[in-house]
C-alpha cells in the first residue's frame, strides 16, 4: 500500500501533537511505575521460578534494585501474561527496555487506527489525533502500562468484525486477558450478537493461556494470583467506578453492575446486524462496572469513541466526540480545564445512554444505512 504525500503529512501531524502533549503531562507523573512492576515481576519469575512472581517480597526487592528515583514499589497483580510479554525485555539495560516497551505500546496503537479507519481525509486523522492525543494515553504511555495494547485489540478487532474475519477477531480480543477488567464484557457481547465463531475463538485463546498459566505457576503461583485478586483493591483505584463517581458500594453497587451487563447484553442482541457498534457498547460498559480502574484505562474509552466516529458519521455525534477528546487534552489538565477523574465516568453513562437509545432508535438515515451494510 502506498502512502500518500497528504497522509504522511498528516501522519507527521500526529507525531508532533503528542511529542508536544507529553511534555505537559511528563512534568508532574510518575515516569514507568507500571513497567518497572512488570519487569520485576518477570525476572522474579527467570530467577526465582514463575510460581514466586505473586511473592510480593521478592517482587518488591527486585523492584527496590531497579534504581529509578521517585518512583514507589507497588504490588505485582496483573494477569502471568503480562509479566511474560516483558521478558525479552530483561536483557536490556532498564532505560533501554522501558523506551522500547513505551515506543512500541505508542508505534502499535497509532499503527492500528491508521490501519483499521475506514473515514477519509481529515475526519480521519481528526479521530487518530484525538486519540492518541489524549491525557489517558499519555499516562499509560508516561507510566508504561499494558492498557495500551487492549485497545489495539479493540481496534483491530473492529475492523476484522467488519470484514467478516471472525477469527482472526476472536484471537485478536485475547489481548483482552492482558488486563481483562477495561473490556471483559465485549467477547460475551458478541456471543449474544450472534458472532459464535468470534466467541468461541476467544474462549479457546484462553484456554490456552491458563493451561500455560497453570503448568509455569503451579497450584502455589495460582492460589497467590486468585488470593490477591480477592485481597484488597489496589488504593487510589476507584475514582472512575461507580463508587467513586455515584457513590455505590455493596448491595447497591452489585445491583448496579448486574443491571449494566443487562443492559449491555441486550443492547448487543439488538445490534446484532451492527457488530461494529456492540464493541463500544461493550467497551463502556466494562468500565462502567469494573470494580477499579486507573486513568490511563480510560484508554479504552478514547478507543470506543474512535470505533463510534467511524461508525457514526453524523455532525451531532462527531462534534460530542470531538469534544470529548478536547476536555481529554493533556494541555487542559493542568489548567484545571479538564474534568477530575471521577467526572469522567458520567460521560461513560451519557455515552452508554446515548448507544442504548440509539439502538431502539428506527433507522432514517442513509449514514445509519451505511453504518450497517457491512456487517
Amino acid at each position: 500500500m502506498t502512502i500518500s504525500r497528504r497522509a504522511w503529512w498528516w501522519i507527521g501531524l500526529a507525531v508532533v501533537t503528542v511529542a508536544l502533549a507529553i511534555d505537559p503531562w511528563a512534568k508532574w507523573n510518575p515516569v514507568s511505575v507500571d513497567f518497572r512492576t512488570y519487569l520485576a515481576a518477570a525476572r522474579v519469575g527467570l530467577q526465582n521460578g514463575w510460581p514466586l512472581i505473586y511473592d510480593q517480597v521478592l517482587v518488591a526487592a527486585g523492584q527496590s534494585r531497579i534504581e529509578v528515583k521517585d518512583i514507589w514499589s507497588q504490588p505485582f497483580i496483573s494477569p502471568p501474561v503480562v509479566a511474560w510479554l516483558v521478558v525479552p525485555l530483561t536483557i536490556f539495560p532498564y532505560w533501554v527496555s522501558f523506551g522500547i516497551w513505551a515506543v512500541f505500546n505508542f508505534v502499535t496503537l497509532a499503527a492500528a487506527l491508521v490501519w483499521a479507519g475506514v473515514s477519509t481525509g481529515i475526519s480521519r486523522w481528526i479521530a487518530v489525533i484525538g486519540t492518541l492525543a489524549s491525557w489517558w494515553v499519555m499516562q499509560a504511555l508516561s507510566v508504561g502500562q499494558v492498557v495500551p495494547l487492549v485497545a489495539v485489540g479493540m481496534v483491530i478487532a473492529w475492523r476484522l468484525l467488519r470484514e467478516k474475519k471472525d477469527i482472526a477477531a476472536g484471537l485478536v480480543l485475547s489481548l483482552i486477558f492482558l488486563k481483562p477488567n477495561t473490556a471483559i464484557l465485549v467477547p460475551f457481547a458478541l456471543l449474544v450478537a450472534g458472532r459464535y465463531r468470534v466467541f468461541a475463538t476467544w474462549v479457546a485463546a484462553g484456554g490456552v493461556l491458563a493451561l500455560i498459566a497453570v503448568l509455569t505457576l503451579g497450584s502455589n503461583g495460582i492460589t497467590a494470583y486468585v488470593n490477591l485478586l480477592m485481597g484488597p483493591l489496589p488504593p487510589g483505584a476507584d475514582a472512575l467506578t461507580l463508587h467513586g463517581a455515584a457513590g455505590l458500594t455493596g448491595a447497591s453497587g452489585s445491583i448496579a453492575r448486574v443491571l449494566i451487563v443487562g443492559i449491555v447484553l441486550a443492547t448487543a442482541f439488538k445490534l446484532r446486524a451492527s457488530p461494529g457498534l456492540v464493541l463500544p457498547v461493550a467497551i463502556v460498559g466494562s468500565l462502567i462496572m469494573s470494580p477499579y480502574l486507573h486513568g490511563s484505562d480510560l484508554c479504552l474509552l478514547s478507543v470506543a469513541a474512535w470505533i463510534l466516529w467511524e461508525e457514526r458519521t453524523a455532525p451531532a455525534w462527531r462534534v460530542s466526540l470531538a469534544l470529548g477528546w478536547v476536555l481529554g487534552s493533556p494541555f487542559l489538565l493542568p489548567l484545571g480545564l479538564s474534568p477530575s477523574l471521577n467526572r469522567w465516568p458520567w460521560v461513560e453513562y451519557a455515552l452508554l445512554v446515548a448507544l442504548v437509545v440509539g439502538a431502539w432508535r428506527p433507522l432514517t438515515g442513509t449514514a445509519d444505512l451505511r453504518t450497517r451494510a457491512p456487517a
